[in-house]
């Protein structure tokens, strides 16, 4: 399923490569790849292979969720659709609590000690993801993992769910993407080198280039 995902990701343009200027994260972080899965709305075929791919995810890790939640913005669709494949109830979590009327944080209806995985569209840093699954966690959920259609695999992020003592998975990693992109043809030669040298050492890469370590 991994390869699939990969494959699709590549497939659709939802990850573009530019070194020169480089992207920037929203932790402020400057990387020569960026990863837009909100593109695979826009191709029925993909988003039912990625709904496809999460429910197996969930089977594969053994876990029996009461509730899909999805986080703001791009996580919401995924989390609708593969609630509607398994026939369970959904909730959202914004990235901020409402300023006005309940105020609330979670979107939905969330009885406590309800069973939760937590829906992303991608793993960079991990902060989002983290503090969505703490907001879970503190409206009562017994949150049983947060899962990604990508992740890019960094031990910042590895580290981040490691200290929250919280189960991650993601349908594919940054191994399988560059796999894929170097067996399609995908990736230039400079390009290759490029993404390699950021793997090596992310936040090197990026405070060489003025961005946050």
């Amino acid at each position: 399923m991994t390869h699939f995902i990969a494959r699709s990701l590549l497939e659709i343009g939802a990850v573009t490569l530019r070194a020169n200027p480089p992207f920037r994260w929203a932790s402020g972080r400057f990387s020569p790849i960026y990863c837009d899965n909100r593109l695979i709305m826009g191709y029925p075929e993909k988003r039912r292979l990625v709904a496809e791919g999460f429910a197996a995810l969930i089977g594969k890790l053994g876990l029996e969720p009461e509730v899909i939640a999805g986080t703001a913005t791009a996580g919401i669709p995924h989390a609708a659709w593969l609630a509607e494949r398994l026939s369970l109830p959904m909730v959202y979590v914004r990235g901020a609590a409402k300023e006005h009327g309940k105020q609330n944080r979670i979107e939905g209806r969330l009885e406590p000690g309800k069973r939760v995985v937590l829906i992303e569209d991608l793993i960079s840093t991990g902060g989002s993801s983290v503090e969505a699954a703490h907001a879970l966690l503190e409206g009562g959920a017994n949150l049983l993992a947060v899962t990604a259609i990508f992740t890019y695999g960094l031990e910042v992020a590895e580290r981040k769910f490691q200290e929250a003592g919280i189960v991650h998975g993601a349908l594919a990693t940054f191994q399988d993407l560059l796999a894929e992109a170097v067996e399609t043809g995908a990736l230039s030669q400079e390009d290759e080198e490029i993404v390699a040298a950021w793997s090596a050492d992310p936040a090197a890469w990026s405070v060489a280039r003025g961005g946050a370590g």
